[in-house]
Formats: C-alpha cells, sequence, structure tokens
C-alpha cells in the first residue's frame, strides 16, 4: 500500500532529479497520510497526475467515503502536479484547498485526475475530479499552492508534498 514504483514520469523530469540525486518514488509519494490511507500516484506530469484511493478504511460512520480522505486524495495530487511545475528549485506548499462533494460512494477504488487551472512563478492552481469505478463524479477539488525556493532542510529535500 502506498508504493510508487509504477508512477510514469516525463523523461527530462527523470533526468532533471537523478541529475540531483533525488529520489522521486519518495519525492513524489503520498506521504506517510496518504500511505496509509492507501493513496497510488499512477501518472505524474505537470499536465496531469493521476492516483487511486480504496473507499475500505476511509470511510465515515454511515460507510461512506469520507469527505476529507477525498481532500487527502485531492491534496496529494494537486501538490505533486504543482512541485512537478515548480521544478527541482521549488516546495509547493498548499494554501488553499476547496472540495465539492457530489455523491456518496461506500466500496471500491476512486481515482483522481488532477489538471492544471494555473501555473504562474509563485502560485499553482490543479482542479482534481475524483470518479467512482463508473466513472462518475464523487468530488470536484480545487487546490492552489504556493511556489517558493528550495532552503536547506526544506521538507522537499525529504520527500514531503502537501
Amino acid at each position: 500500500m502506498g508504493e510508487q514504483q509504477h508512477v510514469k514520469f516525463p523523461q527530462e523530469v527523470l533526468d532533471e532529479y537523478a541529475a540531483l540525486g533525488v529520489d522521486l518514488v519518495a519525492l513524489f509519494s503520498a506521504g506517510h497520510l496518504g500511505s496509509r490511507m492507501g493513496v497510488e500516484i499512477v501518472e505524474a506530469s505537470t499536465d496531469r497526475v493521476v492516483g487511486t484511493m480504496p473507499v475500505e478504511g476511509n470511510t465515515q460512520p454511515y460507510g461512506l467515503l469520507h469527505g476529507g480522505a477525498s481532500a487527502v486524495l485531492a491534496e496529494t495530487l494537486g501538490s505533486v502536479g504543482a512541485m512537478l511545475h515548480g521544478g527541482s528549485s521549488k516546495i509547493a506548499v498548499g494554501v488553499d484547498l476547496n472540495c465539492t462533494h457530489h455523491r456518496g460512494v461506500r466500496s471500491g477504488l476512486v481515482t483522481g485526475v488532477a489538471t492544471p487551472v494555473h501555473r504562474g512563478r509563485s502560485t499553482a492552481t490543479y482542479e482534481i475530479v475524483i470518479s467512482d469505478e463508473q466513472d462518475r463524479r464523487v468530488c470536484t477539488a480545487r487546490l492552489t499552492c504556493l511556489l517558493r525556493e528550495v532552503r536547506p532542510g526544506d521538507a522537499a529535500q525529504a520527500g514531503a508534498t502537501g
């Protein structure tokens, strides 16, 4: 759960981070929280980040997917996109997350797709659409991240996102 070995990265991203000796698998992972929730990133580029999360284990008392779990998936995917946009010299820090929940889900796997709305020098905004296994929209989210220069000791150096 949470293993990111199968993530597809653009070759230029692989080359950039390899030259710095940075572990892309750790850097662009779901982090500790995402791992506990079963988030898996399956595709990552500045134009599109795709990830999945099981409903089981991420429900609220009524047995439905917890809205906070959808928020974790959305912020993870949007943060990865923002970090890829910012490049190796920037860290992405979430500053605004908005989620609209459209339908309940009781089982299976949900898939989130993050696409850019704005990619600037100091901020990046991604829309994240989370769908169920029947391709029905479960949640629509928007995440804005601040992009700032990496400083020694930043969490990005250790592989954190969000």
